[in-house]
């Protein structure tokens, strides 16, 4: 088994072979959940400037169950929705790929340098999302990286939704008038 780091240097190259060789291995489960925690903790402390510890562990905890849901959505859509005629897939496969596409969420921790907290948040972000597809179309064996696109777009509407909602019912998210 390769080392996390060059596991996550691999995945951050958005290396095909990568996504397919943890979409096989299925102890990489725990590597992807680590990639999901660094991930999540970077971006604590590039934003700590803004919040306090409780914030970076809760923000932590936020990002996993937003991983396991994302997968899950993403297994759901990808699968029963909008399978190619090659999809063969299950959710472990999903957890592993999309917690490995969380790898460039690293250079977040470079947010701690304000004048250039906002670029990097917003490269952070688009590269990441960048692996999500990539990470989509091998875990599902789609040929489309359209498809992948629009099952990573359906899921993140889906995803927002539901953490809307509960922002919502639990008076965390401000009421409109």
């Amino acid at each position: 088994m390769d080392s996390l780091i060059d596991r996550m240097i691999r995945a951050s190259k958005l290396d095909i072979n990568l996504y397919e060789e943890v979409e096989r291995d299925e102890e990489a489960i725990y590597q992807a959940f680590l990639v999901v925690v660094f991930s999540s903790l970077a971006a604590g402390i590039g934003s700590a400037r803004f919040g306090h510890l409780n914030a970076i562990i809760f923000g932590t905890i936020l990002s996993i169950i937003g991983w396991l849901i994302w997968a899950y959505l993403t297994y759901f859509i990808g699968t029963r929705l909008l399978p190619e005629p090659q999809t063969e897939a299950d959710y472990g496969q999903l957890l592993r790929t999309i917690g490995f596409a969380s790898s460039p969420g690293i250079i977040r921790i470079l947010a701690l340098i304000p004048p250039i907290a906002n670029i990097i948040f917003i490269v952070a972000g688009i590269w990441s999302l960048m692996a999500m597809v990539v990470a989509v179309r091998q875990a599902l064996d789609y040929k489309s990286t359209l498809r992948a696109v629009i099952v990573c777009l359906i899921g993140w509407i889906v995803q927002g939704l539901f953490i809307g909602l509960f922002l919502y019912l639990f008076k965390l998210f401000p009421r409109i008038h």
